[in-house]
């Protein structure tokens, strides 16, 4: 059973950060997962292809810098609507 588009706005919106709490998780990060939060603070979702694209990062490092941001729960991943093959991320907040 798929959540409705309600749904996920409700869980969202549970799951959202005050700009002090990001700040916080963000601040003892590498640089590196940090540039990755900023590209998808101003482009989301994107894989992990487009976000080493867009940070100029090695896709290692971008892999890397996803597993911290993960880690401090300040990103989500789904599958790609266009290619369910790849994972997306975005910013939880």
């Amino acid at each position: 059973m798929s959540m409705s588009t309600a749904e996920e706005r409700a869980a969202a919106t549970e799951e959202s950060l005050s700009d002090e709490e990001y700040r916080d998780r963000l601040r003892d990060l590498p640089p590196s997962a940090k540039l990755v939060a900023k590209v998808l603070e101003t482009e989301s979702p994107l894989s992990q292809g487009q976000l080493a694209e867009e940070s100029l990062l090695p896709d290692r490092t971008v892999r890397y810098a996803l597993n911290r941001l993960e880690d401090v729960e300040l990103i989500g991943s789904r599958y790609s609507f266009r290619d369910a093959r790849k994972q997306v991320y975005f910013l939880k907040r």
